[in-house]
């Protein structure tokens, strides 16, 4: 067990809980659960958790609103929102706050311990380090994760110049550029990414959102792996 990390899920669903942390036992990290808002804000100033798991929609104190407290009392702590009724308003609100990312139901078990080890992997990047793609694109996710905008979108152009021939930075650009409110410049590096690669999974789901007001989704700033798992959770 790490004892210097520790997660948080909150969700007032009592299955997804529970499917949450035994799919997280296999990291070796501690793990605890809140049924809502207040009951985490309460844990946190316990034990402040270094990644949460934050469901949007619940009872009382939404999710949106824990996010602000989070990230006004423990800026460190990463939030990862998941939920069944997200739209673009909201996750473009939520990465501006400083959400790590939105995880949209169903998901798999495997999906969720992925994405937990990217983000405490993330936090130990070294700036002065990062000089390969990978970690030039690590980096900008969490200069986003910590509204730094302008570094994301530095360390964003890096990795173009060090492997334009990928689409994921292109992507990661345009998501940038609508969270800023820039549309037009967003769907230029969407369709960037596209030409680059028009298998690239993530730059279709963001052009097919972003060009349709009807369509809700979320903003998606990286390649999405799909583990094995084929066991999923839903929200009714």
């Amino acid at each position: 067990m790490n004892n210097n990390q520790s997660i948080l899920i909150v969700d007032d669903e009592k299955n997804i809980r529970l499917t949450m942390s035994q799919a997280l036992k296999q990291l070796e990290i501690e793990t605890r659960t809140a049924v809502n808002g207040e009951e985490a804000l309460e844990k946190m100033k316990e034990t402040p958790a270094t990644l949460m798991f934050l469901d949007l929609k619940m009872p009382g104190m939404d999710g949106m609103q824990v996010l602000k407290e989070v990230r006004k009392s423990w800026p460190g702590t990463r939030v990862i929102i998941i939920t069944a009724h997200g739209n673009i308003e909201k996750a473009v609100e939520a990465m501006k706050i400083g959400a790590v990312d939105f995880i949209q139901k169903p998901f798999s078990p495997s999906e969720i311990r992925t994405l937990t080890q990217k983000v405490l992997d993330r936090e130990k990047l070294e700036e002065g380090n990062a000089q390969d793609y990978n970690s030039l694109i690590e980096l900008a996710k969490r200069y986003i994760t910590d509204r730094d905008f302008t570094s994301a979108r530095d360390f964003t152009r890096k990795a173009i110049s060090e492997a334009p021939e990928n689409p994921e930075a292109y992507n990661l650009l345009g998501a940038l550029l609508e969270i800023k409110g820039d549309r037009s410049e967003a769907l230029k590096f969407y369709r960037a990414a596209r030409d680059v690669d028009p298998n690239y999974k993530p730059a279709l789901i963001n052009l097919e959102r972003a060009t349709s007001w009807e369509k809700n989704g979320r903003i998606i700033i990286g390649q999405e792996k799909t583990g094995d798992d084929n066991q999923k959770n839903r929200k009714e």
